[in-house]
């Protein structure tokens, strides 16, 4: 798994198969992704930079979509809890998953200069010594804050 999200890539591709993946899966799961999910979903696609709520209830409201912190809470969490994105703990902020029905443990490379965030795996060293201290872990956040190869460059 790469670190999607720095790397150039075809993005209408990248937003087209995560909706796809979604449609898949909510038909398959008989799960309603209603306008507002789908949309909240598009616009977490929209680039690889994080969101918070009130960024995405902004949008939402603006396209007469709703204005109640509710109304986007509601979407993120049904995104987050069926795997079509994550939450950034550390800047409480939001991100469509870049590899949807896969059986992942993300980690996460925020750039503090462009604010973009890459999705990659975790490291196995982790589960490794979970599993010889007996541990069994259910769910991880692994974030890291650096510069992206582009914020690097120097002008």
């Amino acid at each position: 798994m790469t670190a999607t999200g720095f790397d150039r890539h075809d993005h209408s591709a990248c937003v087209s198969d995560a909706i796809s993946s979604a449609e898949q899966h909510c038909a398959a799961a008989d799960l309603r992704l209603t306008p507002v999910r789908r949309r909240v979903l598009e616009i977490l696609l929209e680039s690889h930079a994080a969101l918070g709520a009130y960024d995405v209830l902004a949008r939402l409201d603006a396209e007469g979509l709703g204005s109640k912190p509710p109304v986007a809470y509601r979407a993120l969490g049904f995104l987050v809890d069926n795997g079509f994105a994550h939450r950034i703990e550390g800047l409480n902020a939001f991100i469509a998953c870049a590899h949807p029905g896969a059986d992942h443990a993300p980690a996460f490379l925020i750039c503090r200069g462009c604010h973009k965030v890459a999705e990659t795996r975790a490291t196995a060293p982790l589960g490794q010594a979970a599993s010889q201290a007996g541990f069994a872990i259910e769910q991880t956040v692994i974030e890291a804050q650096g510069l992206c190869p582009a914020c690097q460059v120097q002008p």
